[in-house]
């Protein structure tokens, strides 16, 4: 990832997509087969042999040899060849979330499947990077400043692969708290359908937040050189104690737990009303504040704190606290600002779904909504990023007519190796980087980072990573709302 997400919030009016002509119908099947087919894309290590993206090829399989553990496997997490625990993990509890919520649009779009093995692929890392705890977890590897200097295929890195770990002394919670949650959440996933690997999830997320919580601290402070400004915790640490907890409580079916969520929900509100902390509508690899809140929602606690979420996103409400582009799309922050439109459509979409079989509403203000309202939020969201939107441009590589050409990604715009065996070298490809041409290989199912202001202006530039760099935390949590919508047309 080359940029740093920094949040912004304000106050736009909404206007009608019906208004300005460009209401459309979509294929949410086929936008939720595409999207799946991005994380194939992103696969390191060895790729299996029903790996459905050919042009990509078996890449960093002696990582975590500097560190003296087996760290293969995983995903890139953009369009550089760097792993980064923490928001792989997120990416992972986005999954397993929109499976455990939505799977039965996947089963009925055929891609149940296809969706539990990219999770799969991710948790078959975290269990790798979590191999030595009690003690130790693995947090990054690769030199992301080595990395940036290059422009090169994963296949071809000679880049360096240094491995960066939390420990006792130097502790991570933020990381070790994700990990938590995401192995809790697979392993809900996974419950029904692989009983030994769900036992195996769960054994080592009670292992991650114990030492989450047993160490606290910021891995800004212990591995900062490396993380930072990348992946710099902004939020603190605390949202994912209580993140991790409450996944915990909700995997164990009990309140075992709940002590530690609402230790760390306390302690996150303090940091709020201080001014160094993010306001509850935010949720992202960093922040899991709303995540939380309707996560809890469900067994009915810190319900306000929900209704609080619901409010500041729904375009009609009296307190809403986002802002909209002319267009429609929710917009909060410069980079790679179709990560947070999908993880907040998600989170609104479960939340109705919460209401909807509790038969509550909305209340923002002196104003009541229906729990359909978020749902028509998610579906406006969903749509506007599928080519609903004044350029007409799909913002999911392979759907539609028109989607972004120059996607910022080392391994989709230079040569494949079928196409050009020999070796790339690391300033070699900087010449594929700047060139005018479309990618030379279409990497399916990414969705970019989107308009990068309020206008709705789009720029189709490899070099514009802000707009056009995808991630997997941007597509994990669509993933989960078009399986809503294969199964709730309307």
């Amino acid at each position: 990832m080359e940029r740093i997400c920094v949040f912004v919030c304000g106050v736009l009016l909404l206007m009608s997509t019906a208004s300005v002509g460009w209401e459309q119908k979509h294929d949410y099947k086929l936008a939720l087969s595409t999207s799946l087919l991005f994380f194939e894309g992103q696969r390191s290590g060895k790729l299996p042999p029903n790996q459905r993206l050919t042009w990509r090829k078996d890449s960093a399989l002696r990582d975590g040899q500097e560190g003296g553990v087996d760290l293969t496997g995983g995903y890139y997490d953009a369009g550089d060849n760097v792993k980064y625990s923490f928001p792989m993990a997120f990416t992972a509890t986005m999954l397993a979330w929109s499976i455990i919520e939505f799977g039965d649009g996947m089963a009925m779009g055929n891609e149940w499947i296809n969706a539990a093995e990219a999770l799969r692929w991710n948790t078959d890392f975290l269990l790798k990077a979590t191999a030595h705890l009690p003690n130790t977890v693995y947090a990054m590897v690769g030199n992301p400043n080595s990395d940036h200097i290059c422009w090169e295929r994963p296949e071809d890195m000679e880049t360096p692969r240094p491995v960066y770990a939390v420990n006792t002394a130097h502790p991570g919670s933020e990381v070790a708290g994700e990990i938590a949650a995401a192995l809790a959440a697979a392993s809900i996933a996974f419950k029904t359908y692989d009983a030994a690997y769900s036992q195996r999830l769960l054994s080592k997320a009670k292992q991650a937040y114990y030492f989450a919580n047993t160490y606290q601290g910021s891995y800004n402070d212990s591995i900062g050189y490396a993380v930072c400004p990348f992946y710099c915790d902004f939020s603190g640490y605390h949202d994912e104690l209580a993140w991790g907890g409450a996944w915990l409580n909700k995997a164990t079916n009990s309140k075992k737990y709940q002590n530690h969520v609402d230790t760390a929900i306390r302690k996150m509100k303090l940091m709020q009303e201080e001014g160094t902390n993010y306001i509850d509508t935010e949720f992202s690899w960093d922040n899991k504040h709303a995540g939380t809140y309707v996560l809890l929602s469900q067994i009915g606690q810190y319900e306000k704190e929900a209704q609080t979420f619901a409010c500041a996103v729904l375009p009609e409400s009296p307190t809403r606290t986002v802002k909209y582009t002319p267009g429609g799309l929710l917009f909060k922050t410069q980079g790679c600002n179709n990560q947070i439109v999908g993880s907040l459509s998600l989170l609104a979409l479960i939340y109705a779904k919460h209401l909807t079989e509790a038969r509550q509403t909305i209340t923002c203000g002196n104003t009541q909504f229906p729990p359909w309202k978020l749902v028509e939020f998610a579906k406006n969201q969903a749509d506007y990023i599928l080519g609903t939107n004044p350029l007409g441009m799909s913002y999911m590589v392979g759907y539609g007519p028109k989607f972004p050409q120059h996607v910022h990604h080392r391994a989709a715009s230079l040569p494949s190796v079928n196409a050009h065996p020999s070796f790339i070298a690391c300033g070699d490809g900087f010449s594929y980087l700047n060139r005018p041409n479309p990618n030379m290989n279409e990497l399916t199912g990414a969705i970019v980072g989107g308009p990068n202001s309020g206008t709705d202006n789009f720029a189709d530039d490899r070099r514009q990573s802000a707009q056009t760099e995808p991630t997997t935390y941007v597509n994990a949590p669509f993933v989960g709302v078009f399986a809503y919508f294969v199964n709730h047309k309307k």
